[in-house]
C-alpha cells in the first residue's frame, strides 16, 4: 500500500511545482506586462523594486513550470517571498491575516520545499539528468 502512495508522491510534487509556478508566473506577467488589464499592482517600471520582483516571478515561474533549474529557481523564489513578506507585509502588522501576507508565506515555504525535494516527475531536470 505505501509503495503505491510513494509512487504518486513524485507526481504530486510535480503538480505542486507546476501550479505554484503558473501562479507565480501570473504575478510576474501582471508586473512586467500589465496583463490582465486592471489587475493589481499593474505594470511596473522594470528597474523599480516591484519591476525587478516581477522579472524574478516571470523567470522563476517559467523555470518551475518546465522543471528546469528547479532547485535554484525555487530557492530564489522562496527568498523573494521571504523578503516580500518582511519588507511589505510585516511592517503594517505582525499578523498575516491582517497584513495580507498569507500568500507570501505560503509561496516562501512551498518553494523552500521544492528546493529541498527537487522537481518531482515531469521535469526537464529529470530528463537531462538521465542522459548524463
Amino acid at each position: 500500500m505505501f509503495n503505491q502512495v510513494n509512487g504518486w508522491s513524485s507526481r504530486a510534487l510535480a503538480a505542486l511545482r507546476i501550479v505554484a509556478g503558473l501562479l507565480f508566473l501570473a504575478h510576474g506577467v501582471i508586473k512586467v506586462f500589465g496583463f490582465p488589464a486592471g489587475a493589481e499592482p499593474g505594470q511596473q517600471e522594470l528597474l523599480s523594486l516591484f519591476g525587478i520582483g516581477g522579472v524574478i516571478e516571470l523567470i522563476t515561474g517559467l523555470l518551475l513550470i518546465l522543471g528546469l533549474f528547479t532547485r535554484p529557481a525555487a530557492f530564489i523564489a522562496s527568498g523573494q517571498m521571504a523578503v516580500a513578506y518582511w519588507m511589505f507585509h510585516f511592517p503594517s502588522s505582525p499578523y498575516p491575516a491582517v497584513n495580507g501576507g498569507d500568500a507570501a508565506i505560503l509561496y516562501c515555504f512551498i518553494f523552500l520545499y521544492i528546493f529541498t525535494a527537487g522537481p518531482g516527475a515531469w521535469s526537464i531536470d529529470n530528463r537531462t539528468a538521465k542522459r548524463f
